[in-house]
């Protein structure tokens, strides 16, 4: 039986009137009464004991008989833990302390609450081990244990909550993230650069620009002889004889095919073209039997096309009305680069080229001019030539060209 220095009986120690102790008072060395249960790390449980959140295991308590006296040995608390209570009955069952909203944010609970200072009533039908522990200094971690226990209650019915809510929290969280990224990028932009929008952004050009624009194509350039037509249908604006064509374009040129065909509508169909005074009317279509094939071609191969009626195209490589067949042939190289005897005007030479042979399917044929200094005929060889025995003409798109 332990003792203090004086020979009296170490404080807490219960003996029998023949100072025999009672059955089961632990054994310790160096005289100090704080007993412990031998247990494993935080969550293990001890010998018939609850898990401390030191890894030390605190025993169990057991409840005297009803109007019988509580025992001071192994399995019971220490008899200062008892002084300190008083008259308070420290074997009434508690409510656990707590959060009083389960679903409360867990981050309130990050940090672990002080030691409680009451303890749950437990049955145990086993007895104690009756082995020693090893000592914790501090009274202030006395009741650890049964702390940890209660918080260990407390942060279970949290979590529950917070695994309801996972998946709003989740997109929650990836919101916020979005959000901040958002906002790094706005503030990286607010420096005067401008925004990818802006940047990417292409100014686009009107009908009469694209037409003033000369584009790359070779004078030798052969293409492959397939052609697409141009899709939609475009009626026609006058009411006068109506002539329906088709617009074809050769694959493979990497000319805006839509720009063609736009053009050949608005030139046929301009009061200084073939539609002069309401006479005529041009509807473009699609599918059908057309009256006539407008064809944007390579030069090889509108050299080749209009070799089946007869015609040479490649001296200057000009275009021709192939008459044998369905097909007006307007020589690619000439539509994206001109000619000298146009110099910067290219959209005008653009619309003498279409006006010049349609009108041979029209039925007209090759004039000059006759005086120097006149607006040449449309129906003068303009690509070859303004100047014909020294007599010099004035470049000219149109067949009425004073309307």
């Amino acid at each position: 039986m332990p003792r203090f220095p004086d020979g009296t009986p170490a404080h807490g120690t219960t003996r029998f009137s023949d100072g025999t102790p009672a059955h089961g008072t632990p054994r310790v060395r160096g005289g100090h009464p704080e007993q412990r249960e031998a247990g494993g790390a935080w969550g293990e449980l001890g010998a018939h004991g609850m898990a401390g959140a030191s890894g030390v295991a605190i025993p169990r308590q057991r409840q005297a008989p009803p109007g019988g006296p509580r025992q001071t040995g192994a399995g019971s608390p220490r008899q200062e833990y008892l002084d300190a209570f008083g008259d308070q009955d420290v074997f009434a069952p508690r409510s656990p302390r707590g959060p009083a909203d389960p679903y409360a944010s867990v981050t309130d609970w990050r940090t672990v609450p002080q030691p409680r200072t009451d303890v749950d009533d437990v049955d145990d039908d086993e007895p104690p081990s009756g082995e020693p522990t090893q000592q914790k200094g501090g009274k202030g971690r006395a009741f650890t244990g049964i702390a940890a226990a209660a918080v260990t209650t407390v942060l279970a019915i949290v979590v529950a909550g917070q695994v309801a809510d996972g998946r709003d929290d989740a997109v929650r969280s990836q919101s916020a993230t979005d959000q901040a990224r958002d906002a790094r990028d706005s503030a990286s932009r607010s420096d005067g650069r401008p925004t990818p929008s802006s940047s990417a952004r292409v100014a686009t050009l009107t009908y009469e620009q694209k037409m003033d624009k000369r584009y790359a194509l070779s004078a030798k350039l052969d293409g492959s002889g397939k052609f697409d037509a141009v899709k939609g249908i475009v009626k026609a604006p006058g009411t006068g004889q109506k002539f329906t064509y088709r617009v074809d374009v050769e694959q493979g040129l990497g000319l805006d095919g839509e720009l063609f065909a736009e053009a050949v509508h608005k030139t046929l169909n301009d009061d200084r073209s073939w539609a002069h005074n309401g006479a005529r009317t041009f509807e473009r279509v699609y599918s059908g039997k057309p009256d006539f094939v407008i064809t944007l071609a390579s030069p090889g191969t509108t050299a080749e096309w209009c070799a089946k009626s007869g015609l040479d195209t490649t001296v200057d490589n000009v275009s021709c009305d192939s008459a044998s067949t369905e097909r007006v042939m307007i020589n690619a190289y000439r539509w994206a680069q001109g000619s000298p005897t146009y110099g910067d005007q290219i959209h005008a030479y653009r619309q003498m080229l279409i006006n010049h042979e349609v009108g041979h399917r029209l039925g007209y044929h090759h004039v000059t001019c006759d005086k120097n200094g006149e607006l040449a005929p449309v129906m003068q060889q303009q690509t070859k030539f303004l100047n014909h025995d020294g007599i010099t003409c004035k470049a000219n798109p149109w067949a009425y060209p004073g309307s």
